[in-house]
C-alpha cells in the first residue's frame, strides 16, 4: 500500500527530473503510466549523484559523496531512507528486480569523477561509459519489461548501445564546461583542447555507429516504452546533428543546445511517425 511519504518521495524524482532536464521530463511523459514513476525515480537517484560529483565543488564533494553511497546501500537493504529521492529509487529497485551489480557500477564511475581527469586507454574509457550511462539503460529496461527477462536479454545489447550513444553525446555537448570548470576529458586518444574537424568527426562516427546498433532494439520495446524512448532518442540525434553542423572549435567555447521549438517539432513528428507505424 503506498503511503504519503511514499507518494511524497515520488513526487521528489519527478520534480527533480523536471528542473534538471526538460527533455528527460518530456520523454518519460510519453512513456506508460505504469512504468513512468519508476523511470522518474530511476532519473532522481543518477542525477542526485552526479550533481554531488559535478556540481558541488565548493563542498567537500567526495565526504557528501561517501554520504549518498552509505545511504544508499541503507536504503536498499532496509527498504526506507529519509532522503526521498533515495526512498523512492529503492522501491524502483526492489519492484523491477534490479540487480544490484548496475547500481554499483553506476557508482563507480561516479566517484572516478572525483580521481580521473583523463581517460588514456579505450578499456578505461568503455568502463565508465558502461557504469556511467549502459547500466542506467539496462535499469530503465528492467521496468520496461515488467518482468519479462526472456525479453530483456533480446534487447540489452540495445539499451547499452542507446545508453554509450546517449553519454557519448553528452560528452560533446558539454565538452567547454567538462574541460574549463572539472578539467576532464573523456575520450581517449583525443586533443579535446586542439579538437579539429577530422577528430571531431571521428567520434560522431562512433556515436552514429552507437545509435544504428540501438535502433531495433527500440522498435521491439514494450508498446508502453516504445514511444518515449523513440522521442529521447530522435532529441538526441537532433543534438548529435546540431554537434555536427558546428565547427568544432565553437564546440569548444558554448554549449550545443536543441531550441525548444525544434523539440517540439520533433516530438510532432516523432508521433505521427509512430502512429503511422514508420519507426
Amino acid at each position: 500500500m503506498s503511503t504519503l511519504y511514499d507518494q511524497v518521495s515520488e513526487h521528489t524524482s519527478r520534480l527533480v527530473t523536471k528542473q534538471y532536464s526538460t527533455s528527460f521530463s518530456l520523454a518519460t511523459k510519453m512513456l506508460g503510466a505504469n512504468i513512468r514513476r519508476d523511470i522518474y525515480n530511476i532519473y532522481g537517484f543518477v542525477r542526485l549523484a552526479d550533481e554531488i560529483v559535478d556540481t558541488f565543488l565548493s563542498f567537500d564533494n567526495r565526504a557528501l559523496f561517501d554520504d549518498f553511497e552509505a545511504q544508499l546501500y541503507r536504503a536498499l537493504d532496509q527498504q526506507i531512507s529519509l532522503n526521498p529521492v533515495l526512498h523512492a529509487f529503492q522501491q524502483t529497485y526492489h519492484r523491477n528486480k534490479i540487480p544490484l551489480d548496475y547500481v554499483k557500477a553506476f557508482m563507480n564511475s561516479m566517484r572516478a569523477d572525483l580521481d580521473i581527469k583523463d581517460y588514456t586507454s579505450k578499456e578505461a574509457y568503455e568502463q565508465y561509459i558502461y557504469g556511467s550511462a549502459d547500466v542506467v539503460g539496462l535499469m530503465c529496461l528492467c521496468v520496461f519489461v515488467q518482468g519479462d527477462f526472456n525479453q530483456f536479454d533480446q534487447l540489452k545489447p540495445a539499451a547499452m548501445k542507446l545508453g554509450s550513444a546517449f553519454q557519448k553525446v553528452n560528452f560533446l555537448r558539454d565538452l567547454k564546461d567538462d574541460q574549463e570548470h572539472l578539467g576532464r576529458s573523456y575520450f581517449p586518444n583525443t586533443n579535446l583542447a586542439q579538437l579539429d574537424e577530422a577528430s571531431k568527426q571521428e567520434l560522431i562516427d562512433e556515436i552514429e555507429q552507437d545509435f544504428a546498433e540501438s535502433y531495433q532494439g527500440i522498435k521491439d520495446l514494450p508498446v508502453e516504452a516504445r514511444f518515449g524512448v523513440l522521442v529521447a532518442y530522435r532529441y538526441y540525434r537532433q543534438l548529435l546533428k546540431s554537434i555536427k553542423n558546428t565547427p568544432a572549435a565553437q564546440i569548444k567555447k558554448k554549449r550545443i543546445r536543441v531550441h525548444n521549438v525544434k523539440k517540439m517539432d520533433l516530438l510532432f513528428r516523432s508521433f505521427v511517425r509512430y502512429q503511422l507505424n514508420l519507426l
